[in-house]
């Protein structure tokens, strides 16, 4: 019976789990696309360029300078469009695992009625928060409940039950929260490596433009070489630090939100010890 009953709630929480978030497979290839033909049609727009050849960006103009990076730059804007797209995914579905009201008021307030054994009303604050940490907390008072009634197992039994079902229950919301953080975290670095490959590049173009010439070197094939060496340069080191800070700061929510639940079930464990 025991097994039935939890059964139902963490295939719930499972599907809640692996229910949000969006696909890479999908967004990826979507925002590759999209940084292509922004490159194309959008930075390499003839009005950016003082000739129809697209190699001299007019003075001041933003635009027709990105362009001059070469092809590594629609490499680089789609790095940063996945930046982007998934740090604002992330800041939603984190936001709203976070659930409403302020979390260490629910966590004193469910402690205040476990130690007057109210169980109802504190399952009744978890629907109240809607966060991971409610649907965790939630679960745990169902198998508390449960326990309470069960007289098949010693008290040992149960609060190695009781353990196992918090833990589970974490289990299920983690990934819900980490799902494309490794994105962010692989972006800090690959940008900054597709940005070195781009400023390689660019160097080999600006000292071809030296060996090319001889005594006189071709003074605007150099300075286009190395402005497309520090065009990719930027970018991939702009990208790499959004994406580390990002990633910093979803990890550091992700922390808070585990840490509130480890303290909320310990409290959970400790009172049914002290009440059965």
């Amino acid at each position: 019976m025991e097994k039935k009953t939890a059964a139902p709630a963490a295939k719930a929480a499972a599907k809640q789990s692996t229910g949000g978030g969006l696909n890479p497979a999908f967004t990826i290839p979507v925002l590759l696309a999209i940084a292509i033909l922004t490159y194309v049609f959008i930075l390499g727009d003839a009005s950016h360029f003082l000739d129809a050849e697209k190699h001299k960006p007019k003075p001041g103009d933003f635009f027709g300078l990105i362009h001059s990076g070469g092809v590594v730059v629609p490499i680089l804007m789609t790095c940063f469009l996945c930046v982007l797209v998934f740090s604002i995914e992330r800041f939603f579905t984190i936001n709203k695992a976070t659930g409403t009201g302020n979390i260490d008021a629910f966590v004193r307030k469910v402690r205040s009625l476990l130690d007057s054994n109210n169980i109802a009303d504190a399952i009744k604050e978890c629907d109240k928060q809607k966060g991971s940490v409610g649907n965790v907390v939630k679960t745990a008072l169902g198998k508390y409940s449960l326990l309470t009634t069960d007289a098949s197992m010693d008290k040992e039994q149960k609060l190695a039950a009781l353990q196992k079902e918090v833990e589970e229950a974490t289990s299920l919301e983690l990934p819900m929260l980490e799902k494309n953080l490794t994105i962010l975290s692989t972006l800090a670095t690959v940008s900054t490596l597709i940005a070195l490959l781009g400023t390689v590049l660019g160097m080999i173009r600006a000292f071809s433009a030296l060996g090319a010439g001889g005594g006189a070197p071709d003074a605007a094939a150099l300075a286009t070489g190395i402005s497309e060496a520090l065009i990719n340069t930027a970018l991939g080191i702009g990208t790499s630090a959004i994406s580390i800070i990002m990633y910093n700061f979803f990890t550091s929510k992700i922390d808070e939100l585990t840490y509130k639940i480890d303290e909320i079930g310990m409290s959970i464990q400790q009172n049914f010890a002290a009440h059965n």
